[in-house]
This record gives C-alpha cells, structure tokens and sequence, in this order.
C-alpha cells in the first residue's frame, strides 16, 4: 500500500490531506484565504509560523519536500506554477489530460491537474459507477471549465465556458473583489433583466478574454443600469451557457459537479432540472484540491475509490461529564437567542454544515439584519440559510432531492420562516439527517418540538475571518460579537 501525501498550492484556500485528516491553512493561520500566500504553507510542517508572510526559495524547496517513504502528490493553479516554475520539470509544466486518469508520476513526485483534482473529488465520493462530471472555476492550470463524460473522456470547455473568469471580473468591477462572486450572487434577487448587459457578456466572453481583462471598465457601464440588474442578468447568461454548451453533451443521468463556480446555487438548482441525479460534494472550491489530488493517486497506485470525511479537521479533547440539554438550547434559539456552536470535528468546505455554525430563529423577520449587523458585519442584503430536517425540507421548499451542503438554492414555500427567505422568495438550504449529523440533527428536532419548525437559521462560525477551528477562536469569536450562548462540545457558555 503506497503512503500518499496530498498538497494543493493555490494563489488562496491552500490545504492537505492525508487520508484521515483535511487541513485548510487558513484555519489555523487565522488569515482568511491565505493570501498573501503564507511561508509555512507546505504539508509536512506542524508548527504554524504566522509572521512570515514572504514566499521564497525555501518556501517552494520545502513544499517538494517529501515525507520518508510517501508519495507527494499536488495541484495548483497558474499562480502555483509561477512559483514553482524553476523547480517543475518540463513535463509537468507542459501537461495537459485528455482523460480523468491521467497522471504525471516520478520521483514520487503525483501530478495531476487542477480541474482533474475538483473533478475526482466530486466523482469519488458521489458513490456513482458512471456519471458525467463538470469541473468549472476561474482559471486552474490549463482549463477553466472541463466535461468528463462517463467514458472519463475530457472535453476542453474553457473558450466557450470562462464563466469563472466572468463572474470573477463583474466582482471585480462592482467593487466586491476578485474573490468576491457570492457577494455578487447575493445580489441576483434584487435585480431584473437587462438586454445590454448580456450582449456586453457575449462580447466579453468571445476570443481571448485575457487581453480583455484589462478593458473590462471600457467594455461595461455599470453606472448607467445598475449592479442589481448586472448580478441578476450575468446568473441568467450562466444558466444559459451551461445548457447550450453542457446539456448536448449528456451521456448519462448521473452529474457531478465540483469548482469554485459551483458554489452557485442557483446555477446548481438549474441543473436538478437536466439530470435525474446530481452530486456536489462539501469543499467544492479550492479548499477541496488536496482531498481530491489523494483521492485520484488513492485509485491509481492502490486501487481504492477512498471517499473523505465532510468533518476530517483535527479533534479537540474536553475533560468532564456535563452533556448539552438540546431542549435547553432549543428553548434558547426560540426566545430568540443567537447561539455559537461548536461540535466535534471541522468540517471540510466553506459552508456551514452543523460543527462550526451561527445558529438562530428563521421566524424572525429581523434576524438577517441583525446578524449581518452584529455578529458577521457584513452587508445587509447577503441572505442567510436554513437548514432543515431532511424529512421535512420538501413541506417548506420547492426543489425534488435532498442538499446537504448548502449547495442549491430553491423556492421557498412558507412565508412562516422569513428569516431565511431571500428577497426573491428563495434560499440555499441544507438537509439534515441524523445519520450524517446526530447532535445538529437532535438540535433542530428540539427546536421541532417547541416551535413546529423543522429548521434553524445556520450560518458559518467567524466574523471577517476563516471559520473557527479550536476551542479558542471559538471563544474568541463568541466574546467579541454579539452571540448570546456558545454551546462548545458538552459545553454551554454564557456571558453573565
């Protein structure tokens, strides 16, 4: 059995993995996407030195350096080949896949590339024999959007799909910053359509879209029409794009889906309506690089299709018996508490699938304002989500399968839970079963019980931050903002 080591270098979200435990940087630098790039960000060192923020010689000979008797295998984007130019042999550089297996391996050194790795990871833990598979986002190496057929055959999507690099460049333009797409998103709901921004787009997306990169406040009047109707009209353009260019190339009922414009729910919702079935694992972006790198030399130098934990962060020992009353809790969040909660391991993904969340009442019709306001300080009209028991999410939500990560969003049904109603009557829900989450699923059902509402308001657990790893950052958090209770393990903290 090969030992495999998994790394993935990425200009943010830069991660390991090792079979058993999954390592976003960011979590425990406490610098939110890594950037700038952080010296002590190569897989085999344990001790975080957080003040050297230069990337040099040593950085990149260090990150090569391999564990004794293991494979390394690695991804990265063009911004990790800028650094690692000088070192990568030529093959590496000049790889491109035209099949999902394909590989670059020598001296223990495992390549493959960046759209292979979001693409594997999606495939492998979906549990499917055979499905198509979209990997989709900005730029990795050598593609921005690839289609895997169920022969595992690629096809180069990346002049006719650049839709990450779109979405990218409108953030950029509106003020929300390269990594500021889901911003952008949270927007769509308060526009309409507007005819000139999508003819701009089809300009914009036609021929070489790096040089147009630099021409892009030329090409478009933002001030004119508006960011609202900009963000709802570029949402309608992708979902038209997906099906012209992806939809005629279906070979199966079966999707994955995987890559930073994934994290798209309405696009997401859009293509529940083309396939039977549709897969999006947990850490869809770049932060799932390196589960995706291990899981790939996982099946080609052991033939194993090995699928990752969702909660495979570290695990924090508490001393004591006392044990968390959920009615107690419950009872909390119903009078209208806001309430902190830490469980067990850290998810892997940027959602907040019930170990690292906000909690709170959807009832409330304030509640988005206030948390917005006081705990995450960030704009008021980004909406939040709800997550509901899984036997109950298609009485309040209008979509035909369950979605555990936060990964779709549908039409609400109720108006009894405006808390987490968008203002285009919509939300990104999570389901919750009880075989994937015992305690987030006992908590909800608490809140059942008392109040006939088979959900919680659920937000990730950070302010202006990466999400909380440690006990520590936890407390921090929960000191600093506006959070009533912090229920930690078996824990629960007040600020009386």
């Amino acid at each position: 059995m090969t030992k495999i080591f998994a790394v993935a270098l990425n200009l943010h979200d830069q991660n390991t993995y090792n079979g058993v435990w999954h390592n976003q940087r960011e979590r425990f630098t406490r610098f939110k996407h890594n950037l700038p790039l952080m010296a002590d960000s190569y897989a085999h060192q344990e001790q975080l030195n957080t003040g050297d923020y230069k990337l040099n010689n040593e950085f990149v000979k260090d990150y090569f350096r391999k564990q004794e008797g293991a494979v390394l295998g690695f991804s990265m984007t063009v911004g990790g080949v800028r650094m690692c130019k000088d070192i990568l042999p030529k093959e590496v550089l000049d790889y491109k896949p035209t099949h999902l297996w394909d590989h670059y391996l020598k001296d223990d050194i495992y390549f493959i590339d960046h759209h292979q790795a979001h693409a594997t990871y999606a495939y492998i833990n979906s549990g499917f024999e055979e499905s198509d598979i979209v990997a989709i986002d900005g730029i990795g190496y050598k593609f921005r959007c690839i289609f895997i057929d169920r022969n595992k055959q690629i096809v180069d999507l990346s002049k006719e799909l650049p839709i990450g690099w779109l979405w990218n460049q409108m953030s950029k333009l509106t003020g929300f910053g390269s990594l500021g797409a889901s911003k952008l998103m949270g927007l769509v709901g308060y526009g309409k359509f507007q005819q000139y921004y999508y003819d701009v787009f089809e300009t914009i997306i036609g021929g070489d879209v790096r040089e147009k990169s630099y021409k892009i406040h030329e090409l478009i009047n933002v001030e004119e029409y508006g960011i609202q109707d900009l963000a709802f009209t570029l949402q309608k353009f992708t979902n038209d794009k997906i099906k012209e260019h992806i939809y005629p190339l279906k070979t199966c009922d079966n999707l994955c889906l995987a890559g930073g414009v994934i994290y798209n729910g309405y696009l997401n919702e859009e293509f529940t309506k083309h396939y039977k079935n549709v897969y999006i694992p947990p850490a869809v972006g770049d932060e799932g690089q390196a589960l995706g790198v291990y899981q790939h030399a996982d099946y080609i130098l052991n033939k194993n299709k090995h699928k990752t934990e969702t909660f495979a962060g570290r695990e924090y020992k508490f001393t004591g018996e006392e044990k968390v009353n959920y009615r107690e809790v419950a009872q909390a969040i119903a009078d209208g508490k806001i309430v902190g909660w830490f469980q067990g391991k850290s998810e892997s993904g940027n959602r907040a699938l019930g170990n690292r969340s906000i909690l709170a009442d959807p009832r409330r019709k304030d509640i988005k304002e206030i948390i917005n306001d006081t705990i995450k300080n960030r704009e008021d009209f980004r909406p939040f989500a709800p997550a509901v028991l899984e036997e109950h999410y298609q009485e309040y939500f209008d979509t035909k399968s369950p979605s555990p990560y936060m990964s779709r969003i549908c039409k609400v049904k109720s108006d009894k839970v405006p808390g987490i109603t968008h203002v285009d009557n919509t939300a990104r829900i999570q389901t919750v079963n009880k075989q994937d989450n015992g305690k987030f699923y006992n908590l909800i059902h608490q809140f059942y019980t008392i109040t006939g509402i088979p959900m919680l308001l659920n937000t990730s657990f950070n302010c202006h931050e990466p999400i909380v790893e440690t006990p520590e950052d936890a407390i921090r958090t929960f000191k600093r903002t506006a959070l009533d209770l912090l229920v930690i393990n078996n824990y629960i903290v007040r600020k009386d």
